[in-house]
C-alpha cells in the first residue's frame, strides 16, 4: 500500500478584499503526495497553484478543508509543534533574489535556519555544514562570504535550494523555482533537484507553469484552472491522453522540436479573457473559454471523478449522469 506523506482534502483559500468582495484563490482542491515522489501542479498565472503551496506550509491560513502531513493536521499545530514541522517541510521560492536577504552573506543565509533550530553546538561544525551544502548544489566554499547580488539568477536559486536543505527536510515545496531563470539554466536546476531527490529520498511538490519541464520532473501532475483542479493523472498518461479541454489546450502550446511535425500539428487557441477569481463563472469555471461548452456547464459544477484508473477529471463531457439530450447542446456559453 502506498504511503501518503501529504494529504490535501477539499482545501479552500479565499482572501477578503474589502467592501464585501472575496478573491476565491483555491476552491475545494484535493490530492495526495506519496513518499519519495514528485507531484507537479501546473496552470496559468493566477490559477492558485502558489497559494496552495503557501497554505500547505501554513504561511496562509486555510478557509476550509484539511492539510495532513504524515498523519498530522498542519493547521491545528501549536507554535511548538510548528517548530518541529518546519524542520521536515521547507520551501524553495519563485524569485531567487527577493527571497535572499541582500545584507547577509551566503554563509549567513544558509546558516540562519541551523541557528534557529540549534542544530550544531559549535560555529565550526555549522560552517562546515554550510560548505557541504554549497558543494552539494554545485557551488564552492569560496562563495560563502559573498553577497546575493554577486551571483547570477541560477546561482542564487542554487543558494535557495541549499538553504531549503539546511534542516535536512523530508518534503520540499518548490514554488516555480525555474520561472525566473533562462531556459538553459532551468534544465540545470531541475537536474539538480532530481539528483538531490535520488540521493536524499526527498518528496517534492513542484509548482510550475512550464508543462514541458514539469513532465521531466514529476511522477503525477494536477492541472489547475481559476482556483480549481480540473485534471490529475500520472505524468505519462496526462501527456498521452489529456481529457480536460483545458489540459488539451495547454499541451498543444508546447513546441515540438521537429519543424515538419510542428507545422502539421493542430494548436488549440483559447478565446476570451481569463475570468476574475473575484467573480468566477457559474457552474464550470472554464466554460467561458471552452470550445466544448454545453448548456449544463453554466448550471452545474462538474463532479471530480475517476474516469480511468488513477486518472481524475472534473468535466461534464465525462459525466455519465447526464442524458444524451443535455450533451447534444454543445455551444460556448460566454456569460
Amino acid at each position: 500500500m502506498e504511503e501518503k506523506m501529504l494529504e490535501v482534502k477539499n482545501l479552500t483559500k479565499h482572501f477578503e478584499m474589502g467592501k464585501g468582495q472575496m478573491l476565491k484563490a483555491v476552491n475545494d482542491v484535493s490530492f495526495h503526495v506519496k513518499k519519495g515522489e514528485t507531484f507537479g501542479v501546473v496552470g496559468e498565472s493566477g490559477c492558485g497553484k502558489s497559494t496552495i503551496g503557501r497554505t500547505i506550509m501554513g504561511l496562509y491560513q486555510k478557509t476550509s478543508g484539511d492539510v495532513i502531513f504524515d498523519g498530522v493536521q498542519v493547521h491545528d499545530l501549536s507554535e511548538e509543534e510548528k517548530f518541529s514541522f518546519y524542520r521536515r517541510m521547507q520551501m524553495i521560492f519563485q524569485d531567487p533574489y527577493a527571497s535572499l536577504n541582500p545584507r547577509s552573506t551566503i554563509k549567513e543565509v544558509i546558516s540562519e535556519p541551523m541557528e534557529i533550530h540549534g542544530l550544531f553546538k559549535s560555529k565550526t561544525e555549522q560552517l562546515e555544514r554550510v560548505y557541504e551544502l554549497l558543494e552539494e548544489v554545485g557551488l564552492s566554499r569560496d562563495h560563502a562570504n559573498r553577497y546575493p547580488h554577486e551571483f547570477s539568477g541560477g546561482q542564487r536559486q542554487r543558494i535557495g535550494i541549499a538553504r531549503a536543505l539546511a534542516l535536512n527536510p523530508d518534503f520540499i515545496i518548490a514554488d516555480e523555482p525555474i520561472s525566473a531563470l533562462d531556459v538553459s539554466v532551468q534544465a540545470q536546476v531541475v537536474n539538480l533537484l532530481k539528483e538531490l531527490q535520488e540521493e536524499k529520498g526527498l518528496t517534492f511538490l513542484f509548482i510550475a507553469h512550464d508543462l514541458a519541464m514539469v513532465r521531466q520532473f514529476s511522477d503525477r501532475i494536477g492541472v489547475m484552472y481559476l482556483g480549481n483542479m480540473v485534471e490529475l493523472s500520472d505524468s505519462g498518461e496526462l501527456y498521452e491522453n489529456p481529457l480536460h479541454p483545458y489540459t488539451q489546450a495547454l499541451l498543444s502550446a508546447i513546441p515540438i522540436p521537429d519543424p515538419d511535425l510542428e507545422e502539421k500539428r493542430k494548436r488549440i487557441i483559447l478565446e476570451g479573457e481569463l475570468p476574475s477569481p473575484m467573480n468566477p463563472p457559474s457552474g464550470c469555471v472554464f466554460r467561458t473559454r471552452c470550445p466544448m461548452a454545453m448548456e449544463v456547464c453554466a448550471k452545474k459544477k462538474p463532479v471530480w471523478q475517476e474516469v480511468e484508473q488513477n486518472h481524475y477529471v472534473a468535466c461534464h463531457l465525462y459525466d455519465d449522469t447526464l442524458d444524451e439530450k443535455e450533451k447534444e447542446k454543445i455551444a460556448p456559453v460566454m456569460n
